[in-house]
């Protein structure tokens, strides 16, 4: 008998790679942990295991460049279990985005990182205990060289820089430096050679604009449909936005718990101003509501304005690029195998925004099947399961020993 060629093979879903300009019925087989072939039609009989995901999107593992999942030495209630929701969201790759500071990072590592199925990625704060504290607004915390030291000794980890939660609160800087963060974080992206993530609130003395101008070509500003931010006027996009993104700027999600607006996305987004990537923010205080998961804010693009290759494009190959991971978000042959099988539905049901009003929708996202590296880690439905009638007798044995508990 002939060995194999495949571990797993996925058939006859309709398959999304916008990297590779692929949107078509499409079996994809995967071999250990790597794409192995691309095929309209691909023999079952070579695969170990084959799943039927008629009537089922294939696409690349979703990238989520914004979340919280650093518990820090001391829990204090922010940041979630990324095991716990990114599988069941399609989500195979998460982007901690400033939990952790230079001071705490190695902890995040040990703790969360290595310990992951998840692929978990960082940008380190440019305050150097991290976030959820009054040392935010303490100049002395703001040290570039070092948040670019831990930037440049952990590459594979550390995708940028990142600044958010700074007031400007002139007890604590007796200079009035409205613009430290952002320029100490601009300064360990120079020295890192790393992008800086904004999270940002304008000021009469630190006006939106201007923060835009300071941005380098593959910055990235998060939160784009937050309140604060004077994105519209006349309830159109102002021409600067369509202008720093054409420069290089990038508009982010981040949708949060007090950063999407409908007043806001709707009347941009259906002007034709679409941010370059979809991200949750998820964490602790938005899981139940009103972000839920990465499926649901990205229901709420393609509710808005988008189409799904389009949202498809925003969540795993426009993420990718702007964290420098290019190897992520395709399914191409040879890519890790971190994929995702999503549902599109139709039905109508309502959609909720930061400022607590909601949204007449039609299209709604779920994820039927994840596959990380290789690994189905999440098939709520049983599609690479047997009827219980037709299973081995064993399939439901679980084994007499006690199983430690570490």
């Amino acid at each position: 008998m002939s060995q194999l060629k495949y571990d797993l093979l996925l058939k006859n879903g309709q398959l999304i790679d916008p990297k590779n300009k692929i949107n078509q019925k499409m079996d994809l087989a995967i071999s250990k942990d790597k794409i192995a072939k691309l095929a309209p039609d691909i023999n079952p009989s070579n695969a170990k295991k084959t799943i039927d995901v008629s009537g089922l999107y294939i696409c690349p593992g979703l990238i989520d460049i914004h979340v919280h999942v650093y518990h820090r030495k001391k829990p204090e209630g922010l940041s979630i279990i990324a095991d716990h929701h990114s599988f069941r969201s399609g989500v195979t790759t998460m982007v901690d985005t400033g939990t952790a500071g230079a001071n705490n990072f190695l902890h995040f590592k040990r703790t969360v990182i290595d310990k992951s199925k998840t692929r978990i990625l960082a940008f380190v704060n440019i305050v150097k205990d991290g976030m959820m504290g009054d040392y935010e607004q303490d100049p002395k915390q703001m040290d570039a060289e070092l948040a670019a030291s831990i930037a440049r000794a952990y590459p594979k980890q550390v995708v940028g820089i990142k600044t958010a939660h700074y007031w400007t609160h002139q007890a604590w800087d007796s200079e009035h430096r409205p613009w430290l963060a952002v320029d100490r974080a601009l300064e360990a992206g120079e020295l890192a050679n790393k992008p800086v993530m904004m999270d940002f609130w304008p000021r009469p003395e630190r006006p939106y604009q201007e923060l835009l101008e300071k941005m380098r070509p593959g910055d990235i500003h998060t939160h784009v449909f937050a309140q604060q931010f004077p994105i519209l006027k006349n309830n159109k996009p102002q021409d600067f936005l369509f202008e720093q993104q054409e420069r290089g700027i990038v508009f982010d999600l981040g949708h949060g718990a007090g950063s999407f607006w409908f007043r806001q996305a709707i009347p941009a987004m259906q002007a034709g101003f679409h941010p370059n990537s979809i991200s949750s923010d998820l964490h602790m205080g938005n899981i139940n509501g009103p972000v839920v998961d990465m499926l649901t804010t990205m229901s709420k693009m393609l509710n808005i304005s988008m189409d799904l290759e389009e949202v498809i494009y925003r969540s795993t190959v426009t993420a990718a690029a702007e964290i420098k991971h290019n190897e992520l978000g395709h399914l191409s042959k040879g890519a890790i195998a971190d994929i995702a099988v999503l549902k599109l539905e139709e039905e109508p049901y309502f959609l909720t925004d930061c400022g607590n009003a909601k949204m007449k929708a039609n299209k709604k996202l779920s994820c039927s099947l994840t596959v990380r590296a290789g690994e189905i880690v999440f098939d709520p439905e049983g599609l690479a399961m047997p009827d219980w009638q037709n299973a081995h007798k064993s399939y439901y044995q679980v084994t007499e020993e006690p199983i430690p508990i570490e």
